[in-house]
């Protein structure tokens, strides 16, 4: 399986998507599509024909602002057709500005106010500890996020109910709405506050598919605590106008960004 080039049909979708909508958040969504592609074309036990599998892993996008990656993914993968992606954000669309798990076959938790889904996902691991269930539980968390207090009474809890079924990816792109992370609120050192918790922790490049599925791995070979992967990744990757480009954050692309964006990504307009 070529992840490369389904990584690229995403991030093209995303943009797609975004310039159809006239708005949303193409940095991070951008920024997490070589995680989502690994997730739902290797790592997850999942079934589009089946999307309420018994004993399935579950997916939840705790920055659920990225929403347009999420979508691409599923519809990749074939939750729903590609060519309703093209509805996003418009009124009576199932796929709205953040994800709803009441109206999106494969969303398992309606995100959007950050840090919440973080929670949840501890919540749904413990279920599946106490119930005996075989799923693993994944999360992403965007790393302006992680400046949520309740991210670390989330990863409190994780730590001190040895959630081994727990992986916590945070897609640290050093941006975030009003500008870098650092400036804004530093969220540093990242490693050492997941190990203080009680988490394995490993750093990788979020861009790199080799490092990508070797931390899955370790992440499942670790039966006495929960994961937390470190993506460093780049806000608005592929695009050489949005990357590392806190303004890109939550802005749709016009129409000749939109061409350049799809070409420089590798697709044709």
């Amino acid at each position: 399986m070529d992840f490369k080039e389904i990584a690229k049909k995403i991030r093209i979708d995303i943009i797609k998507s975004v310039h159809a909508a006239g708005s949303g958040h193409p940095g991070g969504s951008l920024s997490v599509a070589d995680i989502v592609t690994a997730l739902y074309f290797k790592e997850m036990n999942i079934d589009p024909e089946n999307p309420k599998m018994e004993d399935r892993d579950k997916l939840v996008f705790s920055k659920g602002h990225a929403a347009p990656a999420q979508y691409a993914a599923l519809a990749e993968r074939g939750y729903f057709p590609v060519e309703e992606l093209m509805t996003l954000r418009k009124l009576g669309s199932h796929l709205q500005g953040h994800p709803n798990r009441d109206k999106v076959p494969g969303i398992e938790m309606s995100t959007g106010s950050l840090g919440q889904g973080f929670g949840v996902s501890v919540g749904m691991a413990l279920a599946n500890k106490m119930d005996g269930k075989k799923g693993r539980v994944y999360t992403v968390l965007g790393d302006g996020e992680l400046q949520e207090g309740l991210i670390w009474e989330a990863a409190m809890s994780a730590g001190h109910y040895h959630l081994s079924n727990l992986c916590v990816i945070v897609d640290w792109n050093g941006l975030q709405i009003d500008g870098k992370n650092d400036d804004v609120m530093t969220v540093k050192p990242i490693d050492e506050k997941f190990k203080a918790f009680g988490f394995n922790v490993v750093m990788i490049d979020g861009h790199n598919f080799d490092e990508i599925f070797a931390a899955f791995d370790n992440a499942r070979a670790c039966t006495d605590k929960p994961t937390c992967i470190i993506a460093k990744t780049h806000k608005g990757k592929g695009v050489s106008f949005m990357e590392d480009n806190a303004g890109w954050h939550g802005k749709a692309p016009n129409d000749e960004e939109m061409k350049q964006a799809i070409l420089e990504i590798g697709g044709e307009q």
